[in-house]
């Protein structure tokens, strides 16, 4: 046994390299803010100021956490970090919205084998500018230094944040009624959903990362670190219009359009979705036909080209769609909502009846995709 003294440095951590990563990352961090946060970057907790919402005549607090899953490896596989932030980011605040909520503040956690302060910087300036995207204020954080449970390349990012909506216009089954319309907004590409599926099929089909695919117009590495889509501000500006009443909305990640959607419908209610209203990117057409995957399971997988859907009267669908499409975002009308009862339901189609724990309506995605 050595008779050397054991440090925290000897024993894997670097607490002088944590040290210059906060110094690297200072600058983009305070552009991600709200005139509402208190203090600065280093404190124990971040503060908010909380007296707007105590004027609110019945306000809802509404929170959500999540990460990126195994996009990361993509990131390091290609040693590219300053995206991913996009991509936490947006699996996190884009579900508060889904109730009709105001993101506030959100803080991050970064997890790796060893700290790189440059790796780290990138990593956080990614998350704060997706944030200031957003209009989120990042208030704190974390980086801790795992070695010997991590590789010193390897990291996992988390993250969590608060939103308020006042009680009468919160969003969801108890608005959407007979008749609703459903409006998909496009996606950006894969966002941050169904990477395990999607790394195996490439590896199976020995595709390398620097690989240029011609229907890409850029490399697969490109292509899969495409930045998840941020759709907090345009559907926080969608709900405050003039002329369009927003009933539901529904972030399409993990499970697909049919599991999600069916989530914000109440029991009793049908769906009924068109695959001829779009034809998914190229990507998604890559995966399903390399790896053979079957019609079903890529759609419980990827988002397949549609990163939110909106359901609200039929009367007020056609000027969603036009704000939608002036604020960036594809978006067209991609279904109906009707009873169960009177729902002309398809032979040999599945129908996907709520989801994760939720006793919510039925949805059903028919027809074939246009092939050109």
């Amino acid at each position: 046994m050595s008779d050397a003294p054991i440090t925290y440095a000897s024993a894997g951590v670097d607490v002088e390299a944590g040290d210059k990563a906060v110094e690297l990352m200072k600058e983009s961090v305070r552009r991600a803010t709200r005139p509402e946060v208190l203090g600065g970057l280093g404190g124990f907790a971040g503060m908010f100021d909380a007296s707007a919402i105590a004027r609110m005549t019945r306000p809802i607090l509404a929170t959500s956490t999540d990460g990126v899953g195994t996009k990361v490896a993509i990131a390091q596989a290609l040693d590219k970090h300053d995206t991913i932030g996009f991509d936490l980011v947006g699996m996190v605040v884009d579900d508060i919205v889904v109730c009709g909520a105001e993101p506030l503040f959100m803080t991050d956690y970064i997890a790796t084998g060893k700290v790189v302060p440059e790796r780290i910087a990138a990593i956080v300036g990614g998350i704060a500018r997706a944030c200031e995207e957003a209009g989120v204020a990042l208030v704190g954080g974390e980086t801790a230094e795992h070695p010997g449970l991590l590789e010193p390349d390897e990291y996992d990012v988390a993250g969590a944040a608060t939103g308020v909506v006042e009680y009468a216009a919160v969003l969801g089954p108890q608005l959407v009624a007979d008749g609703d319309v459903v409006v998909a907004l496009a996606s950006s590409g894969l966002h941050s959903n169904g990477y395990s599926l999607v790394r195996r099929v490439i590896q199976s089909a020995g595709w390398a990362l620097d690989r240029h695919v011609d229907d890409f117009g850029r490399t697969l590495g490109e292509e899969l670190l495409e930045p998840t889509r941020i759709y907090t501000r345009p559907l926080l500006d969608l709900i405050a219009a003039e002329g369009v009443e927003v009933h539901a909305l529904s972030h399409v990640t993990g499970g697909g359009l049919a599991a999600n959607l069916a989530r914000v419908l109440p029991a009793g209610t049908y769906a009924r979705l068109d695959r001829s209203t779009w034809t998914p990117p190229a990507i998604f057409r890559t995966i399903q036909d390399l790896g053979r995957v079957p019609q079903a399971d890529i759609e419980r997988t990827l988002n397949q080209g549609i990163g939110f859907v909106a359901v609200l009267p039929e009367a007020h669908a056609d000027r969603a769609i036009e704000l939608s499409q002036a604020g960036g975002i594809p978006a067209w009308r991609l279904g109906e909502v009707t009873t169960l009862e009177r729902a002309d339901i398809t032979a040999k189609a599945e129908v996907v009846r709520g989801a994760k724990g939720v006793d919510g309506g039925s949805v059903q995605v028919v027809g074939q995709h246009p092939t050109t």
